[in-house]
């Protein structure tokens, strides 16, 4: 129906619950076109316009439409998009968005207060405005990666506010606010920890922490009985009033130990013992940092894709949702120039037998200073010039070159001893980053695995090569050692394009449903907690 004036402002009914949830009753308009209703549909149109003018996308969509009111009839379905609306933004906290309490006084105020066709327009506006600023929040997220860390480089999938006037125009207004939120099973899983956590933080928390620098088994006293009886309220031990170091509080510690990333030895070392004593609050955080994390992700991940978590130190391929192949992987060391950055590519081909082209970066930063003191150093490094020739080491003058004069190319040829192994998986871009094999099998040992230069370096890449392969050729094993066995630099082209994603969760859910959480090892989860919390994100139960 055309706008009119409103000749009485619209009544709310019900209080704004502490709970996050609001009980909306917004009344009808009582109308009246006393000046005739082609001077007030010119009048709502005018003032959309001068309100909309400030916002592009909400003004095309307007135009384009021709100004047809979606939120300020006194249509049952206008009213069931304000109330769905309204209900949307009082639940923004649970899906880790700040409080829109404000906002939503706000916009009633507005709505109360209106008195003539233009004051609708606004208000047309307003709702419209508020609508697409929380599904863009929930849709692609509250932060812009690229300014919380140099090493987050992801691009998030733009917002489409027309799209989102359209579909609460079109579609059931509750259900469709409720589908903007990530479908994932990964988003749905952390939503559910969260809500999991949250009731923990309200009961206290996990209890005392454990007052020790190292347990094991046979030991015995307060600290034992400390980590026995928090390890209960994890849930990783039935009650026990054992008091010392037993087998089951040894199995318990194992078990905690490989939900968070650690050696499971059964000994609650230093290492253990900090992630036990970290509060419900700590893993709060890394859940809601997670869910924010998980709205940069393109829903599109692909039916099959590579996914690389940096905390976790593993390379999975997933088909279907489904982990299909999994193996350890070594990350960059923690230095501001080596740290792995996190961005999504697809990977197009490998390479067996590589060469390894030594980024200009090391050959500037770690094998220049060593060339000028001895221009023999790095032996198993081949020097070419610009055309391709090799330098002939005992000729040349390394110390009169700079960093930036240095004219050079290093590349290391083909063989089991190549930094790169004998096999890389290529998903080009401008970061240079890449999978890999790696010479050096005994780094899969360590707990913490960050010490490339930024590349991804894999456990079993022999494996995972197969996997790949399996798609495109009968005997993928042989295939791939046929050409290995040649020795011969070979590019093998992937008949289709595997996206890789590489992320960094410390908070993630197993398939099994099973919570895990890992070091934050880069502090980057840090900064993006830092700037929620900036952006108005406040732990549950802090809030209130």
């Amino acid at each position: 129906m055309s706008p009119v004036i409103v000749t009485r402002a619209i009544s709310t009914v019900g209080p704004t619950l502490k709970a996050g949830l609001f009980a909306l009753a917004l009344g009808g308009f009582v109308l009246s076109a006393p000046h005739g209703a082609a001077a007030q549909v010119t009048a709502f149109k005018q003032a959309v316009a001068e309100a909309a003018s400030a916002s592009d996308p909400v003004a095309q969509f307007y135009r384009e439409t021709g100004y047809t009111a979606i939120w300020t009839g006194s249509d049952d379905a206008a009213r069931a998009r304000r109330a769905a609306l309204f209900r949307a933004l009082g639940e923004a906290p649970m899906h880790g968005l700040p409080d829109r309490t404000s906002e939503i006084n706000t916009l009633m105020d507005v709505l109360r207060t209106v008195q003539t066709t233009r004051d609708l327009g606004r208000a047309e506006v307003a709702m419209s405005r508020a609508l697409v600023g929380y599904a863009s929040d929930l849709q692609t997220g509250l932060l812009q990666p690229r300014q919380i860390d140099d090493g987050i480089v992801r691009k998030k999938h733009q917002p489409d506010f027309a799209a989102y006037l359209a579909g609460i125009r079109d579609q059931a207004p509750v259900a469709y606010l409720r589908s903007l939120a990530p479908q994932s099973a990964q988003y749905q899983a952390l939503l559910r920890e969260k809500m999991r956590l949250e009731v923990l933080q309200r009961a206290g928390g996990w209890g005392p922490q454990v007052a020790a620098k190292k347990l094991e088994s046979g030991d015995s006293g307060p600290a034992v009985i400390a980590l026995r009886n928090r390890l209960i309220a994890m849930g990783y031990l039935p009650r026990s009033a054992a008091r010392r170091y037993d087998g089951a509080l040894e199995r318990a510690v194992q078990a905690f130990q490989s939900d968070h990333g650690l050696t499971s030895d059964g000994v609650a070392g230093g290492g253990t013992l900090a992630e036990i004593n970290k509060p419900v609050s700590a893993r709060l955080k890394s859940v809601l940092v997670a869910m924010e994390r998980e709205r940069w992700l393109t829903p599109e991940r692909g039916t099959r894709h590579v996914l690389v978590n940096q905390t976790d130190f593993t390379a999975k391929i997933i088909d279907n949702g489904e982990v299909t192949f999994v193996t350890r992987s070594v990350i960059g060391k923690d230095n501001a120039d080596r740290r792995s950055p996190e961005f999504s590519d697809e990977m197009e081909h490998m390479v067996i037998n590589p060469s390894w082209y030594v980024p200009r970066s090391i050959v500037t930063k770690e094998y220049l200073p060593k060339l000028r003191n001895n221009p023999n150093a790095v032996g198993h490094i081949e020097i070419t010039d610009s055309r391709g020739r090799k330098v002939n080491r005992a000729t040349a003058d390394f110390s009169k070159y700079t960093a930036r004069t240095f004219p050079f190319a290093m590349r290391q040829p083909p063989s089991r001893k190549n930094a790169l192994g004998l096999v890389k998986f290529m998903f080009p871009n401008k970061y240079n980053i890449y999978l890999h094999d790696t010479p050096q099998k005994s780094l899969f040992q360590r707990e913490v695995r960050a010490f490339s230069h930024g590349c991804i370096r894999l456990a079993q890449p022999f494996e995972f090569a197969y996997a790949l392969l399996a798609r495109q050729t009968e005997n993928p094993k042989d295939f791939f050692h046929r050409i290995l066995n040649s020795g011969k630099e070979t590019k093998v082209v992937l008949d289709q394009k595997v996206p890789v994603h590489i992320i960094y969760r410390t908070a993630f859910v197993t398939p099994k449903g099973q919570p895990e959480y890992r070091r934050d090892i880069y502090g980057r989860d840090a900064k993006v907690w830092a700037a929620l919390e900036r952006a108005g994100v406040v732990l549950p139960g802090v809030q209130g």
